[in-house]
């Protein structure tokens, strides 16, 4: 229901409805997040409008909440991502992390590849989906993403849908948050892009503490200050790092973001 396209790029009313959504998805992440043998919740459930209509309702346009809480973040860095398109139009989203320090330190006797421990993203506090069991598969934040528009023959299911945007940002936590603002950059403010991966961001991390880059003006972040947010700028590299291919009628056109190494490249 919000009208972001009117709020501004960027502006501090903008960025604050982001961040208090933010704070509603991770809490639900951290509760209902897990091997899909063993949810709670489906994600038909989850993405349902009145559960969203519920979870919408605990957001003050106004003033950031101080107790809306993710679970502690599980999973650390090691990732890759790379996008990847041919003449004949396939896509592919491909995502890779061994987990943090190199994953399992050990490596296959004559394979030269090293296991990932992504069981370190599993949770102790019990009677979670997530909460560590024999035969389960634990949280992660890997998100391959893709986009996808209507063909011209639409179907409920999606099925009809043509390829557009091939993409992903890695980054642990930063993840799900970074894909947001990437998205909306693009497909609502219409960005390229290359200027969606080059806009600023914030990264909110527990409570009201929130991190943006040094790009974002003094003036919208004391207006986040005076909503309650306590707004850290930051010179790190914690906001993610991005790759993505749109296809075009003929060819295609792709960005590489400047946060990390990478390229586009094409022939």
């Amino acid at each position: 229901p919000y009208d972001l396209k009117a709020l501004g790029q960027n502006s501090a009313p903008y960025l604050h409805l982001l961040i208090e959504a933010k704070k509603l998805a991770y809490a639900d992440l951290a509760q209902y997040d897990g091997d899909p043998d063993h949810l709670t919740l489906t994600p038909a459930q989850i993405l349902s409008d009145p559960f969203i209509e519920e979870r919408r309702s605990h957001i003050d346009p106004h003033r950031a909440a101080t107790r809306v809480d993710p679970g502690p973040a599980r999973t650390g860095g090691e990732t890759i991502y790379l996008s990847v398109a041919d003449k004949d139009g396939n896509m592919v989203s491909f995502i890779n992390s061994l987990f943090d320090e190199f994953g399992s330190g050990i490596v296959v006797p004559g394979t030269g590849f090293a296991l990932q421990d992504r069981g370190a993203g599993f949770t102790l506090e019990p009677g979670l989906p997530n909460t560590v069991a024999p035969g389960k598969r634990p949280f992660h934040t890997l998100i391959p993403g893709f986009v996808t528009i209507p063909g011209p023959h639409p179907t409920p299911d999606g099925s009809g849908d043509r390829p557009y945007m091939s993409f992903g940002l890695m980054g642990g936590a930063m993840q799900a948050q970074g894909h947001v603002q990437f998205l909306l950059d693009h497909l609502v403010f219409g960005m390229s892009v290359q200027a969606a991966m080059d806009a600023g961001r914030f990264r909110h991390m527990r409570g009201t503490r929130v991190l943006v880059e040094p790009v974002l003006p003094d003036s919208v972040i004391a207006a986040l200050k005076a909503m309650g947010h306590d707004v850290s700028v930051s010179y790190e590299r914690a906001f993610g790092g991005s790759q993505a291919i749109i296809r075009l009628a003929h060819g295609y056109v792709a960005g590489s973001d400047p946060r990390k190494d990478g390229e586009a490249a094409g022939y």
